[in-house]
């Protein structure tokens, strides 16, 4: 039975200057959307139409402010309404935790929306270039989440290979390690489908529909392994409210994706180019 390294959480300290490794994930997570997004604005469908490494920029930028802003908003609407409704001050309190996936995923789509009306691109055309350059940050974050040994897995079986007792839950008792789950299937896995598959030129919105699917079927699977938060336990059906969350996610994705292929999204005209 393994046991969780128990990783110092400041990755590297300069005097009073601290970096913490859930800090440096952050920045490798923005580092490889910036690389990958610039590589699929020169492929040819999304080259034809203008796109270029300036615009992935910008696009980082509104990204950024989406994740934060959602995923802190998400965390305090969707996990602990009432804590915070008592102690409304503490939403501005980021440095002690509290972030959900779900709520920075309507934070970035908020900021692609923005992004696209500024740009006059259709906001399909965005998230299509940017789904699948998503994931590589979720492996990051959730690889964040095993170092800092947070978020641990359900009780395993101790015959299990791989379970690991994580000290900071309190209890010595084997535990799935959950995080890595995540960082394999909704990171590593998820990447490599929405990579390939999108790399000919897809139809609008069927991108987008495939990683709204995929991390919501991989995420809702890993669930059942991962311990619920404590402060809520699992809901209605025996379903965690990670679960709850995904079911829309994956509704939504399934309509875009039969959307798509039906081509029922059209592109806005692109104005003539510059004699």
């Amino acid at each position: 039975m393994l046991v969780h390294p128990q990783f110092d959480p400041i990755a590297v300290q300069i005097g009073p200057v601290a970096i913490h490794w859930y800090g440096l994930t952050y920045l490798v997570a923005f580092g490889l959307f910036l690389w990958l997004a610039s590589l699929r604005t020169v492929q040819p469908q999304f080259a034809r139409v203008g796109w270029t490494r300036r615009d992935v920029e910008d696009l980082l930028f509104y990204g950024v402010l989406g994740v934060v802003i959602g995923g802190r908003l998400g965390y305090v609407f969707f996990y602990k309404p009432g804590y915070y409704a008592a102690h409304p001050l503490e939403v501005f309190a980021v440095w002690k935790g509290g972030m959900a996936f779900h709520g920075g995923l309507l934070g970035v789509l908020g900021a692609m929306w923005l992004f696209a009306r500024s740009r006059g691109r259709h906001f399909l055309e965005v998230t299509d270039l940017i789904a699948p350059c998503v994931p590589t940050g979720l492996a990051s974050g959730r690889m964040g989440n095993f170092i800092n040994g947070e978020l641990w897995g359900r009780e395993a079986d101790p015959g299990l290979p791989w379970a690991m007792v994580f000290p900071q839950s309190g209890v010595n008792i084997p535990r799935h390690p959950s995080q890595l789950y995540q960082f394999l299937l909704e990171g590593l896995l998820l990447f490599a489908l929405l990579w390939i598959y999108s790399r000919k030129p897809r139809h609008l919105g069927v991108v987008s529909g495939a990683f709204l699917i995929g991390y919501g079927a991989f995420r809702f699977i890993v669930e059942y392994f991962r311990e619920p938060d404590s402060f809520l336990g699992l809901l209605a059906f025996d379903m965690s409210m990670g679960q709850w969350l995904c079911v829309p996610m994956v509704a939504t994705g399934i309509l875009l994706f039969w959307m798509g292929r039906q081509q029922r999204f059209v592109a806005p005209p692109r104005p003539p180019a510059a004699a």
